[in-house]
């Protein structure tokens, strides 16, 4: 029996891997932290009956042009920006993503993020590493309050929600923007439908779940900046270039919002240069929102069961269209 070929981009646990070569012939990139090489990318995709890709992966035109034996790109992500849609459907080749089960993986840490920027957690926790921590004062490292203050979610789609729901255990009332209403959450969690512009202006805590489409490409920018409150704290776990980073910079640095929490780049990874990085008010993490073992794992997994469930003539878990 004939095993399709599947070219994995990003060395992945054999112990995951090991029950899925009985019906796969797989083949993997072996660096788990170093990217596969363009050209290596583009060689074996144009051999490859099936890829399972990471987020760093462009599958843009040019590849898929050059290939006649692809099938299926089972992405390792919620997101799909690295791969040309549009394009894949005219080829007819069927592309999946991994929603819900890092949903509340996200949630945690997107609220955990905003738990560090209103706390000054790493701030703190670094200040006490550095020797610094002298005499009591009343305001030392004072941060904000999380409780009873206002958290507007801009996207409100799985992981919104589950944000929200953390929210609800601190007793925030929460604003959402999203492309259309959601009544089912605003009837579970007390939530409102806002406009952004609304939103932006009275939140105390504003968090960015929303996709990277053209619509949403640096919708934070200085406009939105200036209309948030003065002790207002930004929130992305979405993606990079929602966010215009010199805006946010220059609002941070001249006090018109009061601190960040990011963990997603225009341009990832960043270096230790990167102004953000020179701000105390900023907690930055490497786009980690869905890094626990558990999760990766059934991320891996899921694009694994699509790929065979596909070559099998079943439908696919979670195709993207």
């Amino acid at each position: 029996m004939h095993k399709p070929y599947v070219y994995i981009t990003r060395a992945l646990p054999e112990s995951v891997i090991a029950p899925y070569r009985k019906q796969l012939n797989i083949e993997m990139w072996p660096e788990e932290e170093k990217p596969v090489p363009r050209e290596v990318l583009l060689e074996k995709s144009a051999q490859a009956d099936g890829l399972l890709t990471m987020l760093t992966d462009n599958i843009d035109q040019e590849l898929l042009e050059q290939t006649t034996t692809l099938n299926i790109v089972a992405n390792l992500a919620v997101g799909y920006d690295n791969v040309d849609i549009t394009y894949a459907e005219e080829k007819q080749v069927v592309v999946t993503n991994t929603p819900d089960v890092l949903t509340d993986t996200t949630a945690d840490l997107t609220f955990g993020l905003l738990m560090a920027a209103a706390r000054r957690i790493v701030e703190a926790s670094e200040f006490v590493k550095r020797g610094e921590w002298g005499p009591w004062s009343p305001l030392l490292l004072a941060g904000s309050d999380i409780h009873h203050k206002t958290i507007g979610i801009v996207g409100m789609g799985r992981i919104g929600e589950a944000v929200a729901k953390r929210a609800k255990g601190f007793d925030m009332n929460i604003l959402y923007h999203n492309r259309s209403r959601n009544k089912e959450t605003e009837e579970k969690l007390e939530a409102s439908f806002t406009e952004f512009h609304e939103l932006i202006e009275q939140s105390d805590f504003i968090v960015s779940m929303v996709p990277l489409t053209p619509e949403t490409h640096h919708m934070f920018d200085q406009a939105a900046f200036q209309r948030m409150k003065s002790e207002a704290i930004f929130i992305n776990a979405s993606r990079g270039s929602v966010v215009d980073e010199q805006s946010l910079y220059e609002a941070l640095v001249n006090n018109e919002i009061a601190g960040a929490g990011l963990d997603v780049f225009e341009k990832e990874p960043i270096g230790a240069d990167h102004p953000l990085l020179q701000l105390n008010q900023v907690v930055c993490l490497p786009h980690i929102g869905s890094a626990t073992r558990e999760t990766r794992i059934d991320m891996m997994k899921l694009c694994l069961d699509n790929i065979c469930r596909f070559f099998n003539g079943k439908n696919v878990l979670t195709p993207v269209k």
